[in-house]
């Protein structure tokens, strides 16, 4: 075998194995939390999220730390590639969902309520459950 495909096995091989240890993640991050909001939670709630992690995106008074994390995030959403390939059935969208409820757990508890609270754009159980989602008193 040539030196060219031993490099292109091994950075494949890599590949998949920071692949697995994502999802492991992923999978791990939605069990350590079985009493907070599912998943059927997000993506029900998934247009006002956008308009929210949007918005705090855009606030000035919101850190730039979670200004970059809800940057990267939009560029893991807008990525053709994915975790779990979309074509999946269930599983393609729902590692976007958990993808989103991490950072989103991520920026609201780093933003603050008042954050979340000033730029919600839904109604009042929404929000309810995306404080319940990112781990803060409803």
């Amino acid at each position: 075998m040539s030196e060219w495909w031993q490099i292109a096995l091994s950075v494949l091989a890599g590949l998949l194995l920071v692949w697995l240890v994502l999802v492991l993640v992923l999978w791990l991050e939605q069990r350590k939390h079985p009493g907070r909001a599912s998943l059927l939670d997000l993506l029900r709630l998934a247009p006002d999220v956008a308009r929210l992690l949007k918005r705090l995106a855009g606030d000035r008074a919101v850190p730039v730390g979670v200004r970059i994390w809800l940057g990267v995030l939009l560029v893991y959403l807008i990525s053709p590639i994915d975790l779990i390939p979309d074509f999946i059935p269930v599983l393609g969208y729902a590692d976007d969902a958990l993808v989103v409820a991490i950072a989103l757990r991520f920026a609201t508890r780093r933003a603050g309520r008042e954050a979340i609270e000033k730029h919600w754009p839904g109604t009042p159980a929404g929000l309810t459950a995306v404080l319940r989602l990112a781990g803060l008193p409803a």
